[in-house]
């Protein structure tokens, strides 16, 4: 029997995992700080995983096989997981996030010439999907006052994970993977993010959905699909970063139409962002900001490198129905 250490796992995929594991007859022991309870025939620890010495106390003598980091956002998350899970686990399998790829959250990234295009809006015949080499953890800058200047949630969430991943890489005591999840949907109530509530709500309420001027694609993952890969890495022997994305991908008007096709209402209305009012005295529209998955930029993953390691994904057109039906059901119900 396998022994896996998952950090965080208290909600959402996370939770997902946290049962796959145990239903796979893995041993499973869950870190957090206690807000929820361990799902039953899992064990629980609480603590701190920023706090060295409340980690260290609490996993007292326990070694594993695997760790799986579910909240490791910070190279002080990583510091410290680094020295306290050196001699207590063979791999380590931090979730990290598409975001790293964002070019408007580093400068770094942004003087890069492709992710420069990424930026601008390229050619549409040189719109490649970001593979893993476009952010190398082996070469990025562990630099904290970096990360202390982001001012924005975006800016820190982005280099913090970009940070993270470094920290490992660059002096990793276990074998180190990191999975850079696609955006994740489905789930209905358990998703507390609200993205895609936010679409069938509208659609559903003939409201408009607000985008940039030009829909750029970007990548998705289904809320089981991203458990299930993160469970696999888990017992894999890969190194480094790896994209975990459904197969194909969608534009922010894609999505609506198929959030529309499955509700069966009204047509959708859309709305540009920040879009003049229609006289100079009117003052700004409420709905201004872009709707979730609206880019301005092209945004999709390249799942090349999981799927040659052996993963097979399914295509995000086949599970979103599901997924849309999953929302409106909590809609209806007031979750």
């Amino acid at each position: 029997m396998r022994n896996v250490l998952v950090i965080g796992g208290s909600r959402y995929f996370g939770r997902h995992l946290v049962t796959l594991l145990r239903d796979a007859g893995t041993r499973v022991t869950l870190l957090n700080r206690g807000s929820a309870p361990a799902p039953d025939g899992v064990t629980p620890l609480i603590a701190d995983r920023a706090d060295h010495a409340a980690l260290t106390a609490a996993l007292g003598s326990s070694e594993f096989d695997a760790v799986i980091d579910q909240v490791c956002s910070t190279p002080a998350h990583a510091a410290v997981a680094r020295r306290v899970f050196a001699n207590r686990t063979g791999r380590y399998v931090m979730t990290s996030t598409i975001e790293v790829y964002d070019p408007a959250t580093s400068d770094l990234l942004a003087s890069d010439p492709l992710a420069s295009d990424l930026l601008r809006a390229p050619d549409p015949t040189r719109r490649v999907p970001l593979a893993e080499s476009q952010v190398l953890p082996a070469r990025w800058p562990v630099d904290p006052e970096r990360l202390a200047a982001a001012d924005t949630p975006e800016l820190r969430y982005a280099e913090g994970k970009r940070q993270a991943e470094a920290v490992f890489t660059q002096d990793a005591p276990f074998a180190f993977a990191a999975v850079r999840s696609a955006h994740v949907l489905g789930g209905g109530a358990l998703d507390f993010t609200g993205r895609l509530a936010h679409y069938t709500e509208r659609i559903a309420a003939g409201r408009p959905i607000t985008v940039d001027r030009e829909p750029f694609a970007t990548s998705f993952v289904h809320h089981r699909e991203i458990a299930e890969f993160l469970a696999w890495a888990a017992s894999a022997d890969f190194t480094g970063p790896v994209n975990a994305c459904s197969n194909g991908t969608l534009d922010v008007t894609e999505l609506s139409e198929l959030v529309a096709d499955r509700i069966g209402g009204p047509a959708v209305r859309y709305r540009i962002a920040d879009a003049p009012p229609p006289h100079p005295d009117e003052p700004g529209h409420p709905d201004d900001k872009p709707s979730p998955f609206s880019f301005d930029r092209w945004y999709p993953m390249d799942n090349t490198r999981a799927t040659e390691l052996g993963f097979r994904f399914r295509a995000v057109r086949d599970w979103l129905p599901e997924a849309v039906d999953e929302a409106l059901t909590t809609s209806k119900a007031g979750v």
